[in-house]
């Protein structure tokens, strides 16, 4: 039974991660994408890195962890919100990670797969399909969801980098057990931000040139500071250390649910501070990808639990 503190702090995270899309956005209005990356994982790792120890895992998984999880997944979900795609529809695009990480699971850790899960992913999948070819309508709203293609494409790309990230901590999990070592993903997630401000950084010397950057820096304001800091002090360190403390109590399953919510808050936030809104086709893509995210997390346990109610009435 989770307590009543625990509960408001799951909240409390799935809220920060769900605001954190439009954030993005909003940031993204005084800076190119690859230099707020650069910012943000650089705030996330200093001043913490002089305080906190390394977690007990070999350096090349903090490194891998870095690359993927921070300048591949939020390298390319920058760079999509940028060219276009909606901060809402992002953060349920982005958990197609779900799906990404059930197939790099087989294929790397020999994993298998649960008919849910494959039902699931079938489901989901076709939920993507259906975002992806929705088109605009006659609407009031002026900020109606256009969706650009390439951005779509970019946000799946990131989920994908998300999905390896996962099976990289599986993997640094693994070796802190064998090492009769205590894996602690808070401490993994702020060494793993000293990675990615170099390649950040030069990614936007090159695609947004010397002139950019520097006039980015010289127009730095306190919107472009307040969206680095909630992502860095927010959506890193107070989301994932709240998030692995709450892992650390009970067992994943009573958690990771929450994680489900992430998108409704997501979408919420950008209607009402970035005035965006879905049409009827991308509303019943989103549901389709919930749906489906839905059946891969608790498919596997109604039916487990009605084959042991089954065998019960037998007795």
């Amino acid at each position: 039974m989770i307590s009543l503190r625990d509960l408001f702090l799951a909240l409390s995270v799935v809220i920060v991660w769900g605001v954190n899309f439009t954030v993005i956005k909003l940031g993204l209005e005084g800076m190119p994408p690859m230099l707020l990356g650069c910012f943000r994982f650089l705030l996330a790792a200093f001043p913490a890195v002089l305080f906190i120890s390394p977690p007990a895992v070999s350096f090349r998984w903090i490194a891998a962890y870095g690359l993927t999880a921070g300048v591949g997944q939020f390298g390319l979900l920058f760079y999509a919100i940028e060219l276009g795609m909606p901060a809402g529809l992002a953060s349920v695009v982005l958990q197609s990670q779900a799906l990404f990480t059930l197939v790099f699971a087989s294929l790397f850790l020999r994993e298998r797969w649960y008919m849910t899960q494959v039902l699931g992913l079938i489901i989901a999948g076709g939920g993507l399909i259906v975002i992806g070819n929705s088109h605009i309508e006659p609407t009031l709203y002026k900020a109606f969801s256009e969706i650009p293609l390439v951005g779509l494409i970019l946000t799946l790309c990131a989920a994908a980098f998300w999905g390896v990230s996962n099976i990289l901590v599986r993997s640094a999990w693994r070796e802190a057990v064998a090492r009769d070592s205590q894996f602690s993903m808070f401490r993994f997630v702020v060494w793993s931000s000293l990675v990615p401000p170099i390649p950040f950084l030069l990614l936007s010397l090159g695609l947004d040139g010397r002139e950019t950057v520097i006039a980015s820096l010289q127009n730095f304001n306190i919107l472009s500071f307040a969206a680095i800091a909630y992502l860095a002090f927010g959506a890193t360190l107070f989301g994932f250390g709240v998030w692995s403390g709450l892992l650390s109590r009970y067992p994943a399953g009573h958690i990771a649910p929450f994680s489900l919510l992430v998108p409704i808050f997501g979408l919420l936030t950008a209607s009402l501070v970035l005035g965006e809104q879905l049409n009827e086709r991308q509303w019943q893509g989103c549901a389709l990808v919930m749906m489906g995210l839905l059946i891969i997390i608790f498919g596997n346990r109604i039916f487990a639990f009605r084959r042991k109610l089954a065998k019960t009435e037998d007795i």
